[in-house]
Order: structure tokens, then C-alpha cells, then sequence
């Protein structure tokens, strides 16, 4: 195992050099130069800044003496990277305070801004830099899948509880990572958490009165107890039964009846949905569809945001996104990479990836460059300003995907 290991790696590297001596590749971004008390006097907020573009972006903010608000899930992470961009700021350096924010849970993002509000006089920018990719099906605090729950909806709740002091603050800016990804995704209104409950309960029927139809299905609701087995069969046809009645009777004047309806209609089959349904949405998760699908709506909220800012006449606040590129950072760490191929790949990523540090050179040049000072609603990549996909600046979409995700985090705005 481990010759086979070095000769990966040897005949890998080999082919690498290779290649990269025939296709060099040219640095993304110059790393930018800035005047080094720049920042100074400026607060400035980087969620998941203990790590990757995040923390280089806080490292090199830092330098030009800004206050740096590290905005981490994992505190003891938080104190070594805070601990790690000091040494590297040198002597003359701006301030580091480390606060908790899990974006996975709406609570946290509410306290998160509670504290800010109390303890901060201004905020100069907001950078929405950290995010989740491809992780295994899992939910949100609240019941949202993950990635859309991450990138999307917690610092669609931070940038909203924030805004009015980001306004105070004037000229502000907020800063949003989105990724290009975003072009192999779509926003999935029916059901952003990949499966509805008229869905599930149609499917769930066709499943247990057909369930010849895949013997995977068939093990999914079948139990081996009979008398469970058939019981279902009858709440299922009490469910049609019902269904059907939902559908005929004119209710649809009056709520109240039709949400009695509702439930009487789903009533006997919450024991075995619930099971269903947990079963269902974990095999048929498509993590790289979610992740793609989040990081449109990051574009899409920005498209929306900058609109309404300049619909309600507010010139000093921006807000834009950024593409950063492929980088050597944790965000691919639920990735599963073959044990043979991780040597070739870690070679890769050093002579293809960028590094951290250039990374996060177009979010700082959003933060920092007096170049995009009243730029509003675009997005860059390499510090230049990008054109996006028209899904990315869909006006009805972004509207409704605002509505929605107001919906979901208990928020009404104008």
C-alpha cells in the first residue's frame, strides 16, 4: 500500500510539472497594496474568519489597522487563527475581537446582532464570507437544509438585523462570497428543502400501494410485521379518501376549513411520513445541486438588496458580491477524495488552486478600493466586475426569492 502510495504521488507529480511547464499559470490577482493605516478607525465584520479566504481577508485587514470583528461557530478555532493573523499583522495592527455566530441556527445570528447592536457604535462592512459545500444531508436548527440554511438564510437574517446600523454608518459596505458554481444551480420554489409534504404524501402512497415497483422502495415502507404492513394500507386509503375530498369540496374561501381539511387529511400518516420522509430526503439529497442552489441565492439577495437600498433613496450603503475562484481552503472538507488519489490531488491544488491569501484579494478590494466606492448590485472576480448568468439578476426571482426567505426567518420588511 504505501509503494503504491509514493508511486501515485511520484508519477503524479511528474505528470503536474509537466503540464504546469507547458500551461503556466498566471497569477489570478496581484496582491493589493494599500496605504497601511487604510482601515484604521473602521469596523469591520467577517463571518467565518477562522479560516481559509476569511482569515486571510481579517489577516490583511488587520494590518490596515481596522477592528476586525471575527465572526466564528468554532471559538477555539477562532483564538488560534485570531492568535495566528496577529503575529503575521506585525506590531503596528488594527483590533481583533472574537464573537460567536452559528449561522446554522437563526437564534445564534439573532444574539450574534444583538451584541453588535449594544456593543458597537458603527460598522463599516459586513462581509458574508463563510459557507458550507456539499455536506452530508443534514438540517438547520430551524429545519432548513444546511447549505442553504449556511450560505443563504443566516446572513440573509444577519445583513437584515444589521442593516439599519450599517445605514448609521454611512458610507458603508456589505460584501457578499458567492461562488461560480452558482451557474449549475436554480432556486427550487416548490420546496427549497428538496421535498414538500404534498410531494411526500403522494409518493409515500404510490410507494406502499405499488411496491413492487423497486424492491428498495418496498424495504423502505414495508415492515415485516403484517398487521403493521396492512394497517398502513388502511390509513393510506383513509388518506386518498380524504385527499380526494380536499380536492372536490369548494373550500378554498374559507381558510380555516380548508387547513382543518388539511390536517385531517394528513392526520393518520404522520407516524410512518415522518420515517418516510427523513428516509426519502437523505438517499435522494443532491448536495451539489443545494450547494449551487444557495450560492445563486447569494446573488440573487444581493441583486435585491442593492435595488431596494436605491429604491428607498440610501446611496451610502453598497452592497456586491464576488466570485473568488477554486481555493486551498476547509470548505471541500466533506469531499471524498480516494485514498490513492489525495497525494495527486494535494499536488494539484498547490500548482492550480489559489492560495488563501489570493482568495481573498477581490474581497478586499469590495472592502477596501476607494475603485467600487457607490458601485452597487454587481458582482467581481480577480477584482474585476463580472457579467452574471440573467438567472443571477432575474428581477421577479429575487423578489420572490426575498419574500420567501423573509418567510422563513420571521422577518417582515417594506
Amino acid at each position: 500500500m504505501s509503494a503504491a502510495i509514493i508511486v501515485a504521488a511520484v508519477v503524479g507529480g511528474g505528470i503536474l510539472l509537466i503540464v504546469r511547464r507547458m500551461f503556466p499559470r498566471k497569477k489570478a490577482v496581484e496582491l493589493l497594496r494599500y496605504p497601511a493605516d487604510m482601515m484604521r478607525g473602521k469596523t469591520v465584520i467577517v463571518t467565518g474568519a477562522n479560516s481559509g479566504i476569511g482569515k486571510a481577508a481579517a489577516g490583511e485587514l488587520l494590518k490596515l489597522q481596522a477592528r476586525v470583528i471575527m465572526a466564528c461557530r468554532d471559538q477555539q478555532m477562532a483564538e488560534e487563527a485570531a492568535q495566528d493573523i496577529k503575529k503575521q499583522a506585525g506590531p503596528e495592527h488594527g483590533e481583533v475581537v472574537i464573537k460567536h455566530l452559528d449561522l446554522a441556527s437563526l437564534q445564534s445570528v439573532r444574539s450574534f446582532c444583538e451584541e453588535i447592536l449594544k456593543e458597537e457604535q458603527q460598522v463599516d462592512v459586513l462581509i458574508n464570507n463563510a459557507g458550507i459545500y456539499q455536506c452530508p444531508y443534514t438540517k438547520t436548527e430551524e429545519g432548513f437544509e444546511m447549505q442553504l440554511g449556511v450560505n443563504h438564510l443566516g446572513h440573509f437574517l444577519l445583513t437584515h438585523l444589521l442593516l439599519d446600523l450599517l445605514k448609521r454608518s454611512s458610507p458603508s459596505r456589505v460584501v457578499v462570497v458567492s461562488s461560480k458554481l452558482y451557474k449549475y444551480g436554480s432556486i427550487n420554489f416548490d420546496d427549497l428543502n428538496r421535498c414538500g409534504w404534498f410531494m411526500l404524501c403522494f409518493v409515500y402512497c404510490v410507494f406502499t400501494w405499488i411496491p413492487f415497483i423497486s424492491a428498495d422502495c418496498s424495504k423502505t415502507v414495508c415492515t415485516k410485521n403484517p398487521i403493521v404492513y396492512y394497517w398502513t394500507i388502511v390509513q393510506v386509503s383513509l388518506s386518498l379518501f380524504r385527499s380526494v375530498f380536499f380536492i372536490l369540496v369548494p373550500n378554498e374561501h374559507n381558510p380555516c376549513v380548508m387547513s382543518v381539511v388539511f390536517l385531517w387529511m394528513i392526520l393518520p400518516l404522520r407516524d410512518n411520513v415522518f420515517y418516510f420522509y427523513h428516509h426519502y430526503s437523505e438517499r435522494s439529497y443532491n448536495k451539489a445541486f443545494c450547494y449551487s442552489q444557495s450560492k445563486l441565492a447569494n446573488l440573487l439577495f444581493t441583486h435585491q438588496l442593492a435595488r431596494r437600498l436605491e429604491e428607498e433613496g440610501v446611496t451610502g450603503v453598497t452592497v456586491n458580491a464576488l466570485t473568488p475562484g477554486i481555493v486551498r481552503t476547509r470548505l471541500g472538507r466533506h469531499i471524498h477524495i480516494p485514498f490513492l488519489a489525495k497525494p495527486l490531488f494535494y499536488l494539484a491544488s498547490l500548482f492550480f488552486f489559489k492560495s488563501p491569501l489570493e482568495g481573498a484579494q477581490t474581497p478586499l478590494y469590495l472592502a477596501c478600493s476607494p475603485d467600487v466606492e457607490g458601485v452597487a448590485g454587481k458582482c467581481f472576480a480577480n477584482c474585476e466586475e463580472e457579467e452574471l448568468m440573467p438567472k443571477a439578476t432575474d428581477d421577479q426571482v429575487a423578489k420572490r426569492l426575498w419574500d420567501l426567505s423573509e418567510t422563513m426567518v420571521g422577518i417582515k420588511t417594506q
